[in-house]
C-alpha cells in the first residue's frame, strides 16, 4: 500500500467474413474489457481496505453508487462472520441492498454521530476535495458525511484529478425553484442542464430535480461551494469540501491512501 499526502476499426474497403466476425474480438473491445476489469479490481481493492476501519458496534454510513456497492457487500460478509454494526444508508438503493444482505439499519435521526462512512466519489483531488452526486444521492450523502467521525472515500484511479470540474457539479434543486436556480448558476459561470432518465426529469429520493452544472475546471472549489450554498432553492450541491478524512484509491493491484 502506498500512502499519499497532499501531492503526493478502421474500414478496409471490404467486409470481413461472417465466420471471422463471429470468432474474432476486435482489439478495441479487448482493450475496453481490460480497462473495465482493471477499474472493477481497483474498486474492490479500495473497498477491502476501507472496511478494515470498521469495528464491532460501530454505526456505519453506507454510501451510494457502483463503488460503494462493493463496500456494502464486503460489510455484509463481515456481518455474516459475526461483526456487529448498524448501518445508516445514504439512499433508498443502498437501504434496499443492505437489507437484502442482512445488515441491520438504524434511522439517521436516532444517532448522535456515525463512526465511519464508506462512500464513493465522481472526482477527487490529492487534498481530498470531491465532486459527488453522480448517483443522485448527494443531499443524503452530505448529511451522513457531516455526521461522520471518519468519512472514507473509495475510488478507482480514473477518479483522481488535479483540478475538479471535468465532471459536472450535481445540484439538487426544489422543482419550484428550477428556473431561478438555473439562472443563478449561469451568473456564476455554470451552464446547467436538467438531469433526465428516459426523457423525463430524474427525481431524487427527496422528490427534487438535479441540475448538472458545468463550471469548467474549478480554480477554487471552496469558494464555489460557499457561493452555491447562498442560492435559494438549492438543497445541496456535489462539492464536498473538508468532509473526507481519507481517500482510498485502487491503483492496479494495490491501493493508495490520501489523507
Amino acid at each position: 500500500m502506498a500512502f499519499c499526502r497532499k501531492a503526493h476499426y478502421v474500414y478496409s474497403g471490404r467486409l470481413p467474413s461472417l465466420e471471422r466476425k463471429l470468432t474474432t474480438t476486435p482489439t478495441f473491445f479487448k482493450s475496453q474489457n481490460m480497462q473495465d476489469e482493471k477499474k472493477e479490481l481497483e474498486r474492490k481493492n479500495a473497498a477491502a481496505e476501507a472496511v478494515k476501519h470498521i469495528k464491532d458496534n460501530d454505526i456505519v454510513g453506507l454510501g451510494t453508487g457502483s463503488t460503494a456497492k462493493y463496500a456494502i457487500e464486503q460489510i455484509a460478509g463481515l456481518v455474516q462472520q459475526g461483526l456487529k454494526i448498524k448501518g445508516v444508508p445514504t439512499s433508498e438503493k443502498s437501504s434496499a441492498l443492505a437489507t437484502q444482505l442482512g445488515i441491520e439499519l438504524i434511522d439517521i435521526n436516532d444517532v448522535e454521530a456515525i463512526d465511519v462512512t464508506i462512500d464513493g466519489a465522481d472526482e477527487f483531488t490529492s487534498s481530498r476535495e470531491l465532486i459527488k452526486g453522480g448517483g443522485g444521492a448527494l443531499f443524503r450523502e452530505k448529511i451522513v458525511a457531516s455526521l461522520s467521525r471518519k468519512e472514507i472515500i473509495i475510488a478507482d484511479s480514473g477518479k483522481y484529478v488535479n483540478k475538479l470540474g471535468k465532471f459536472k457539479v450535481p445540484v439538487e434543486v426544489v422543482p419550484l425553484a428550477f428556473n431561478y436556480v438555473q439562472k443563478e448558476l449561469a451568473k456564476h459561470g455554470g451552464m446547467g442542464q436538467l438531469r433526465e432518465m428516459e426523457h423525463v426529469p430524474f427525481i431524487t429520493d427527496n422528490g427534487n430535480y438535479v441540475i448538472d452544472a458545468d463550471f469548467g475546471l474549478i480554480a477554487d472549489p471552496a469558494e464555489l461551494s460557499r457561493t452555491l450554498n447562498q442560492i435559494d432553492g438549492i438543497l445541496a450541491h456535489g462539492l464536498f469540501i473538508n468532509l473526507a478524512t481519507l481517500v482510498i484509491m485502487g491503483d492496479g493491484t494495490s491501493v493508495q491512501v490520501f489523507e
